[in-house]
């Protein structure tokens, strides 16, 4: 009997804990044309995301990065921020989950390629 009520007393707290630990995954939906992403600005709070980058008759692959603002060059890149695979024209891509703290990033295309846009964490 007391090897059964520690089997429940274990099952249950397994499934509390997993709960607990599950992250609510955002999606933040961008799309880019010709030398451009159509939002200039985003504005988020601290969590988890993905990024869906759409690719609107640029006319060749396009990309996503995301860096700490002031800090772009490829060493401070957020590596999970860079979609999966370079997204074709006319298709959307993604990223894998990313966690961002509050701050000031910046995000942009090298093969577009963009400006640089103002994501801000707060």
């Amino acid at each position: 009997m007391k090897n059964l009520v520690a089997g429940v007393l274990l099952a249950v707290a397994t499934v509390f804990s997993a709960n607990a630990q599950k992250k609510e995954v955002k999606t933040v939906t961008l799309e880019q044309t010709k030398g451009e992403f159509t939002q200039k600005a985003i504005t988020l709070s601290e969590g988890t995301y993905i990024f869906e980058v759409a690719n609107e008759n640029v006319g060749h692959n396009v990309g996503f990065v995301l860096a700490p603002k002031g800090k772009t060059d490829q060493a401070h890149h957020i590596k999970n921020a860079y979609v999966t695979k370079q997204v074709e024209n006319n298709t959307t891509g993604h990223s894998n989950e990313v966690t961002l703290a509050k701050g000031e990033y910046v995000y942009f295309c090298p093969l577009n390629p963009t400006p640089q846009y103002t994501l801000t964490v707060e």
